[in-house]
């Protein structure tokens, strides 16, 4: 089987059964998300100690990229701290987008499996939306994320 192979089969069990698909009672943060050209919407909560990510979780709906990316994402992110996890977003956004070097893929374990929305720009912004609410919880931005500027929202995401 080959690696893309692979790698579909990945997003589409992390649709099938996301993992931290649930609620976090007593979050620090909770975000919502939506991506009006796909229908995807979601809710991210963040638990944190101190500096360092206790727990994420999400809830909602969306195509198999957007919530397998969440579901990815949610598990990647749990343990580290703030820095390890915008460094994190700032890698994947880069692998999303096709700027990341090959030589550098292999440090993002099974998030690679979201690499090839590159190659379908309108799939970035599925991959995308989680990410960002993440960076919106960590930076305690409250507003809601959106991948389309509508009203008094937050410009869209960068680069998606």
């Amino acid at each position: 089987m080959s690696s893309e192979a692979l790698y579909q089969e990945l997003i589409l069990e992390h649709n099938r059964k996301p993992r931290n698909f649930r609620e976090i009672e007593n979050a620090d943060r909770t975000i919502e998300g939506r991506n009006p050209l796909c229908g995807d919407q979601l809710t991210l909560w963040v638990k944190m100690d101190g500096d360092r990510i206790a727990d994420a979780a999400f809830k909602g709906q969306g195509c198999a990229i957007s919530k397998a990316s969440a579901s990815l994402m949610t598990t990647a992110v749990k343990g580290k701290t703030r820095a390890e996890a915008e460094a994190l977003f700032d890698r994947f956004h880069k692998l999303v987008m096709g700027q990341l070097p090959e030589s550098e893929q292999a440090s993002l374990g099974s998030l690679r499996a979201l690499g090839g929305v590159s190659k379908f720009p309108l799939r970035v912004k599925c991959a995308s939306l989680a990410w960002h609410a993440l960076h919106s919880a960590l930076e305690n931005d409250e507003r809601e994320v959106s991948t389309e500027r509508e009203g008094p929202e937050p410009p869209p995401l960068e680069g998606a």
